[in-house]
């Protein structure tokens, strides 16, 4: 992701800045791996408040957050929580509770997206292909 420096007619090396947020170690590294191979700075954290922390550090320029972290219903939690402070910051949930619940959710109506306070829903496993669409949508690259 490079950006050109409007001030210096430079082409100039910016990544973009994903917060990835998940308690799966395994998912966190492997997510990781493959956006910084795609050009992303990412910033990780595995819990709720490691997450606000990170927030408080920097402001990235897409947030990547699980549903179920310390509670089944954190990721609901935190998202809020991101969109009360910044409403511009894409987020992208995703989540295995389909899978393991049979619950289904979606943010493709506005009742959904007032609810869920996110701006994209992928259900795990998740194909990068498929996260990188999402991504490429979302900062409209």
């Amino acid at each position: 992701m490079i950006q050109s420096d409007k001030t210096s007619g430079d082409a100039v090396n910016h990544p973009k800045t994903v917060l990835l947020v998940d308690d799966d170690l395994d998912y966190r590294t492997a997510i990781r791996a493959q956006l910084v191979s795609a050009g992303f700075q990412v910033i990780d954290a595995e819990s709720v408040s490691e997450a606000k922390a990170r927030l408080e550090e920097c402001r990235p320029d897409l947030a990547i957050v699980d549903l179920m972290l310390e509670e089944s219903d954190g990721g609901f939690s935190l998202c809020y929580q991101i969109k009360k402070r910044d409403a511009s910051l894409p987020v992208i949930m995703v989540s295995a509770v389909t899978s393991e619940t049979g619950l289904d959710f979606d943010v493709t109506t506005r009742e959904e997206r007032s609810w869920i306070r996110a701006d994209a829903w992928l259900a795990k496993p998740i194909r990068f292909e498929q996260l990188m669409a999402e991504i490429k949508k979302l900062l409209k690259d």
